[in-house]
């Protein structure tokens, strides 16, 4: 199986020969082209365009990400899976409204129907989470009533805040309270991991959706405008309760992340270097645990979960078969 590799150290990034090598000061570490699905940059990374022209080959992304750990672009190589047909089709459930609201609305659904099962489980643990589920499930209610993208991110934006304020009663941890939802800068270190852990999450969907017919600058959800992709937004939104949120809960209830990993930056909290490994260990670890498919019949991991996502959509867009959002229920 491929992994992603993480880059933390100022250094340089090139080929050598059929392989990649990371030169840091004096260190010198070889990586095997073969096993690398994708790159995160978080450091200053020197490189040339040999190396672009190598990683274009190998079908290999290289995703940068700031100072801040905020996500920043991704060097895109040449698409292997065009598909002009694909393009068209896409285009022509954006252009159409009533088809557009219908997978903006799906998109939506399935978040909000994650982020129930979620609170669930810890309602199920002994925390009081009753309130919170039936205000979702309310919001579940209003979802064929909203006519438009920006009405159903209305709806659910009511959801995710409420969603949001049961964090505090799922921790019940003073030290990582919510408060309210901060980005940029995030203000506290609850808003931190969120911040962090959604952008690993968006990326994670855009290295899927590469590897598809797809076209993910067309989104249906989120805005197709100036923005490079939008259709990982989409895609994520159905994710992030099942991965990021409960990466979050694990390492917080585990004490695995504590006060230490965190430092104010110009008006900020963020992860420090350690805290952002210990983050991205527990996220990779999520990521490769399996869980029964019920449709397939066997175990598949949540990575894994994600294609199957962009697959579900291609056959929509083919008319093959209507996209119905994955849900985990168990």
């Amino acid at each position: 199986m491929k992994r992603n590799i993480y880059i933390f150290n100022p250094g340089q990034l090139k080929r050598d020969a059929n392989t990649l090598l990371f030169i840091y000061e004096q260190e010198k570490k070889v990586i095997p082209v073969e096993t690398i699905d994708s790159i995160y940059v978080f450091a200053e990374v020197t490189f040339n365009k040999k190396l672009l022209e190598f990683l274009s080959q190998k079908q290999i992304l290289l995703h940068f990400f700031n100072y801040f750990e905020y996500y920043v672009g991704t060097y895109y190589p040449r698409e292997f899976m065009n598909s002009g047909l694909m393009v068209l089709k896409q285009a022509e459930y954006y252009l159409n409204k009533d088809w557009r609201v219908g997978l903006a609305r799906s998109f939506v659904f399935g978040a909000l129907s994650n982020m129930i099962f979620n609170l669930r489980v810890y309602n199920s643990r002994g925390k009081n989470l009753t309130e919170h589920i039936e205000f979702i499930e309310d919001r579940i209610k209003e979802l064929n009533k909203a006519k438009t993208p920006a009405e159903l991110m209305a709806v659910e934006g009511h959801a995710r805040m409420k969603y949001y304020a049961a964090f505090d009663v799922i921790l019940d941890n003073p030290e990582f309270s919510f408060e309210t939802r901060s980005k940029r800068p995030p203000a506290n270190r609850l808003n931190a991991l969120i911040s962090f852990g959604n952008s690993l999450v968006y990326v994670a969907v855009l290295s899927e959706i590469y590897r598809t017919h797809l076209d993910p600058r067309i989104g249906y959800l989120h805005e197709t405008n100036e923005r490079s992709f939008s259709l990982n937004l989409d895609i994520s939104e159905i994710f992030k309760p099942i991965i990021i949120d409960r990466v979050i809960f694990s390492l917080l209830n585990r004490r695995e992340i504590n006060t230490s990993d965190f430092e104010d930056k110009l008006g900020g909290i963020y992860l420090k270097e350690k805290g952002s490994k210990k983050f991205i260990q527990a996220y990779e670890k999520r990521l490769a645990e399996t869980i029964r498919h019920k449709q397939l019949g066997r175990n598949v991991s949540y990575r894994r979960l994600m294609r199957l996502e962009c697959y579900k959509l291609y056959r929509h867009f083919l008319g093959d078969e209507l996209y119905r959002p994955y849900i985990r229920t168990r």
